[in-house]
């Protein structure tokens, strides 16, 4: 992709890192993904830098990038680049994003482009991935917490029959609290050690399924809970398909079944990310694309 002009710069923004690449409008394909580390509470100076390590790592000749796209959580305000959130990065919050990497990265403030990272995860299996050609899909983020997105003739909807506020799904009402009690990292956490009495990360629960059948339940119980929330929280909207994504999801293969079977509705298919961390790059190049058109050189 050196030298060619068709590239922007795109990013993904982790709760626990940024991730990078170089996004090509030609073929609508991302180049080599670069990572950082970056805390949720730490300094804003440590986020912008780690900004410019990363867009001098991904395309160190390109001196003014033509476009920018970030793919971020929300709360943020996406039309005027501000954050919101004070759960995490509190020390961004107010703060003029888009003013700050224009004047870090050199590009002009009216080609950064900001959305919602689980809109970006959505858009990047639209375009590349398991949601291909589908009319009403759904994607769902399964990691720290819960992100969704939902889309109607390939573009990201937030209002309109069967859509929750916003299309965010975590807060809703379930059980005897919210979604995002009953399907994140935390939920399987608490299934294992109710079904063991010890604590234990997901990842690690995850690696002693093959030989420990209460990790294997924990996993089971957690499919068979997460295909209640979607039938819950997405059949109203009637999707074609919902993709599964984030952390979690590349655990699938212990919980699938059951959240299939949960599910069931057979208007509905049930599938696992294809792109898993391509998705909201890609995504995010898309949603610019649509923004601001074509590079011409």
């Amino acid at each position: 992709m050196e030298g060619d002009g068709a590239a922007i710069l795109v990013f993904d923004v982790g709760g626990s890192h940024i991730a990078a690449s170089v996004f090509d409008t030609r073929s609508a394909e991302v180049g080599a993904i670069r990572e950082l580390p970056v805390s949720p509470d730490g300094e804003s100076e440590k986020f912008f830098k780690a900004f410019e390590s990363l867009a001098s790592a991904i395309r160190p000749a390109l001196a003014s990038p033509a476009g920018i796209a970030v793919a971020v959580p929300s709360p943020f305000d996406f039309e005027r680049g501000v954050s919101l959130m004070q759960h995490k990065f509190q020390s961004l919050y107010r703060m003029d994003l888009r003013g700050e990497l224009s004047r870090r990265l050199s590009c002009p403030p009216g080609k950064i482009h900001f959305l919602n990272d689980a809109a970006a995860s959505l858009l990047g299996e639209i375009q590349k991935g398991a949601a291909v050609g589908v009319n009403r899909a759904v994607g769902i983020m399964l990691g720290t917490g819960v992100g969704s997105a939902f889309a109607l003739g390939g573009k990201i909807v937030a209002e309109g029959q069967g859509v929750p506020p916003g299309g965010e799904i975590w807060n809703q009402a379930y059980g005897s609290g919210i979604v995002e009690d009953f399907v994140s990292t935390m939920a399987i956490r608490r299934i294992f050690e109710q079904l063991t009495g010890r604590k234990a990360e997901v990842r690690e629960i995850a690696s002693s399924a093959a030989q420990q059948a209460q990790a294997r339940q924990t996993f089971e119980n957690f499919g068979r809970e997460l295909g209640k929330v979607l039938r819950h929280t997405c059949l109203p909207f009637a999707p074609e398909r919902i993709v599964l994504g984030g952390g979690i999801a590349r655990s699938a293969a212990l919980f699938f079944p059951a959240a299939e079977e949960a599910l069931a509705d057979d208007r509905v298919q049930l599938r696992v990310s294809e792109l898993f961390e391509r998705a909201p790059l890609i995504g995010a190049g898309a949603s610019w694309m649509k923004s601001f058109g074509a590079i011409h050189q």
